[in-house]
C-alpha cells in the first residue's frame, strides 16, 4: 500500500531461503519467529552480507534484546506495538543511510479517468467542480490511489486507518467505501470494485478485473 514490494515469510528458515534466492533491499525481521528466531537469521545474512540493512521489531523491550541487535549489526530496532507511520520513516530513513533504492515517490495528485485527486489538500476536482473530502474519506482514497489496479487488502487497510479489523470498523469502512463511489460516479470508467474474500481494487479505465464484482447498481 505504501509503495514497496514485499516478500512475507512465516518463519526464519523460510527467511533464510528467500533472501538467499532473491535480491532485497531491507529485511524487516521479527526476533521472535519459529524453526529459526530473528537473530539467528540475522546472523547467517550478515556471514554473507554486510551491507543490507537490517531492522528488528520486537515485543520485548528488554536492553539485553537491544544490545544483541546492534551487535549482529542491526540498522533500526523497533518495539511493539508501533504504528505504521512510525515504521514506514523508519524504513525510509534507513533506505536513504544505506544508499539503496528508496521508496517509489508518492505523486502529489492522482488521475482517475476525468476527476484528479490531491491527497494533501484533500480535493477532488472533475472539471471546474471540486469536491472537499473529509480526512477519512481522502485516505481511504488516497490506499485505493496506492493501489490502483491491484486489491487493497481489506483488513490491512482497517488496520492503518482504523487501528484494528473489528467488525464495526469494518461496517464504518463499507459507508466511506459508499460515499466515494458516489463521488465518483460520473464517471462510469472510475470504479472501486469488491474483490471477493479480499478487498477492494480502484480501477479508472472501465477494465472489470479477475474475481471482481461491480457495485450494484451499476450498468456494466
Amino acid at each position: 500500500m505504501n509503495g514497496f514490494g514485499v516478500k512475507l515469510c512465516a518463519n526464519g528458515e523460510e527467511g533464510l531461503s528467500a533472501w538467499k534466492k532473491g535480491k532485497f533491499d531491507l529485511c524487516l525481521v521479527d526476533v521472535m519467529m519459529p524453526r529459526k528466531d530473528g537473530f539467528s537469521f540475522a546472523r547467517d545474512v550478515r556471514s554473507l552480507d554486510r551491507d543490507i540493512p537490517l531492522i528488528f521489531l520486537t515485543a520485548r523491550a528488554m536492553k539485553e534484546d537491544r544490545i544483541e541487535g546492534l551487535k549482529i549489526g542491526a540498522d533500526d530496532y523497533l518495539t511493539k506495538p508501533f504504528s505504521m507511520e512510525e515504521l514506514l520513516l523508519r524504513i525510509r530513513a534507513v533506505l536513504r543511510r544505506g544508499g539503496a533504492h528508496a521508496a517509489p515517490e508518492e505523486p502529489a495528485a492522482f488521475a482517475l479517468g476525468s476527476f484528479t485527486f490531491d491527497p494533501a489538500k484533500r480535493t477532488l476536482r472533475r472539471g471546474r467542480n471540486v469536491r472537499r473530502l473529509t480526512s477519512r474519506e481522502s485516505d481511504l482514497l488516497r490506499l485505493l490511489c496506492l493501489a490502483m489496479h491491484s486489491t487493497l487488502d481489506r483488513g490491512a487497510a482497517l488496520r492503518e486507518l482504523w487501528g484494528d479489523d473489528s467488525y464495526f470498523n469494518s461496517r464504518s469502512m463499507d459507508v466511506f467505501v459508499s460515499r466515494l463511489r458516489k463521488y465518483l460516479h460520473a464517471d462510469p470508467a472510475v470504479e472501486i470494485q469488491n474483490v471477493a474474500g479480499k478487498g477492494l481494487r480502484l480501477v479508472a479505465g472501465g477494465l472489470q478485473q479477475p474475481g471482481a464484482t461491480r457495485r450494484p447498481g451499476r450498468r456494466s
